[in-house]
């Protein structure tokens, strides 16, 4: 491997840095089963990405649980929501939690 570096003798540049802030986020995940509902996301994920957002910033959640297929040959689906605020971000995990679990009960039901 190579690695090279070069730089010019008379550097005159004006550098700025922006901070890039988040102010509307939404997450959908489609899933198959209870147990993709516990590996493809985790609650402390989701707290790790709230943080990112900004104060005010809308957010929003979505579980789409993919279900038996039907006569007519189309899948079956069920969807969980949850809209919030990111000035609320315990009331939001909250309701997050309720839906993983409604989405785990949904698939846990079936069998």
């Amino acid at each position: 491997a190579t690695v090279s570096f070069s730089q010019a003798q008379n550097l005159e540049a004006k550098v700025t840095t922006q901070d890039t802030k988040i102010t509307n986020l939404g997450v959908s995940v489609t899933v198959d089963s209870a147990e993709e509902v516990e590996s493809t996301f985790k609650m402390k994920d989701i707290k790790k990405i709230l943080n990112e957002i900004e104060d005010d910033g809308d957010v929003k959640f979505e579980i789409i649980c993919n279900g038996d297929e039907m006569s007519n040959g189309t899948k079956s689906t069920l969807s969980y929501r949850v809209s919030g605020n990111a000035n609320d971000t315990r009331g939001f995990l909250k309701s997050i939690k309720k839906i993983r679990k409604a989405a785990i009960k949904y698939y846990d039901s079936k069998q």
